[in-house]
């Protein structure tokens, strides 16, 4: 596997996870109404308990992004410039 491969391949996964969390961020806005109605019938939980749950998810997912995406794609294009 060579480092191109894995700079490739983490580019994609950035894209495709970044566009999840947009999906879902624009369901949140624009689709709350019908999110929350899905979501009320599995669990009886207050709006304020529903949004903060899901901007503390979509923080998490951010920071996983970050993480497990942008950091190591970031060290592999540095340590190939650099060599």
């Amino acid at each position: 596997m060579t480092s191109d491969f894995l700079c490739r391949f983490l580019l994609w996964s950035l894209a495709v996870n970044y566009l999840v969390l947009i999906v879902w961020f624009l369901v949140f806005v624009f689709a709350r109404t019908w999110l929350r109605g899905l979501h009320g019938r599995w669990f009886g939980m207050p709006d304020s308990a529903f949004d903060a749950i899901h901007y503390g998810g979509m923080a998490v997912y951010k920071i996983g992004i970050l993480l497990f995406n942008l950091a190591p794609l970031a060290a592999l294009h540095f340590a190939s410039a650099g060599g």
